[in-house]
């Protein structure tokens, strides 16, 4: 990896870290806050995409529309999950069990679906990885361990969007040439399109039972989409334009880097993020969920060796 693939992952993890920080502080509607972030990702990164499109002179095929068009679907589920999960469960387990089921779950396929063999290492980093992700969910009191289960259940499933996108994205960034700044904006815009019948039927519903703030101790609570706006403008702009610039930070390095080597350095998030969830929002059992994002960034590295 060259040093300049090396300083746009890392970047990468930086920027990731802290939008994720950011999705954490919103409250309200979870599905309004994602929908409203899609809709600000595409204002702001649409016009760059289609710059860097006419740049190079319009080459408009089949595989732009298809490419942006299935990854956003997956986004989507990626995005409700990881929501739903911030709402329910703490950062610090939320996170690392998202990012580490990805890789795991791609050795799972790999050998279940597609037949192939990967060594013994890669299986062992797999074991690691679960071996991480009990270190999170273990220890402290029983309403403790029962808040880490649900994080670590929507963890899982994020974990799961994560392996979809990331290797629909690779194959369409590598395989079919597509410009990544273009790509990912034509797909925040078709996940801001896709999400909006859903958003103006649970804005209608919000209202028609009156706008009410979210309960002492809640994230979640019955709002219009201009309530989620107005409580959660800052971290609405913080996601739409930090997810997107790490990810696409990520697609460059793809350009000239082999995905098995930008794979684990992206993940040093984890490592980032686990301890931000405590200094910020002062999750229990630090040390613990620490150690346990450690040992998930080391399977990984296994699996991607």
């Amino acid at each position: 990896m060259t040093g300049t693939a090396l300083a746009l992952v890392l970047g990468a993890a930086v920027l990731h870290a802290l939008w994720n920080l950011a999705a954490k502080r919103a409250s309200g509607d979870g599905y309004l806050f994602v929908w409203w972030y899609n809709v600000a990702s595409a204002v702001l990164w649409l016009p760059i995409g289609l710059v860097v499109l006419a740049r190079a002179g319009w080459p408009i095929g089949w595989e732009l529309a298809v490419g942006p068009a299935v990854s956003a679907i997956f986004h989507i589920v990626y995005q409700l999950c990881l929501q739903t999960g911030y709402q329910r469960a703490d950062l610090g387990v939320v996170y690392p069990v998202a990012r580490g089921t990805g890789p795991l779950l791609t050795v799972v396929v790999a050998l279940a679906v597609l037949g192939e063999r990967p060594g013994w290492v890669a299986v062992g980093g797999g074991l690691v990885v679960i071996a991480g992700i009990v270190v999170v969910a273990t220890g402290g009191s029983r309403a403790l361990r029962h808040r880490a289960s649900t994080g670590i259940w929507w963890g899982a499933l994020t974990g799961a969007g994560i392996a979809a996108y990331t290797l629909w994205d690779d194959h369409a960034v590598t395989t079919w040439a597509l410009a990544p700044v273009t790509y990912f904006s034509l797909g925040c815009t078709l996940q801001a399109l896709a999400m909006t019948p859903g958003a103006l039927l649970r804005s209608r519903a919000a209202r028609a039972g009156g706008d009410q703030a979210p309960a002492a101790g809640s994230d979640v609570g019955p709002a219009s989409a201009l309530a989620v706006l107005r409580r959660s403008r800052l971290e609405i702009g913080i996601v739409a334009v930090l997810s997107p610039l790490a990810y696409v930070l990520v697609l460059e390095a793809m350009h000239t880097t082999p995905v098995a080597l930008v794979a684990p350095a992206r993940e040093s998030s984890i490592v980032v993020g686990s301890l931000l969830a405590w200094w910020l929002f002062r999750e229990p059992d630090p040390l613990r969920r620490l150690l346990g994002a450690v040992v998930v960034l080391g399977g990984i590295a296994l699996i991607v060796a």
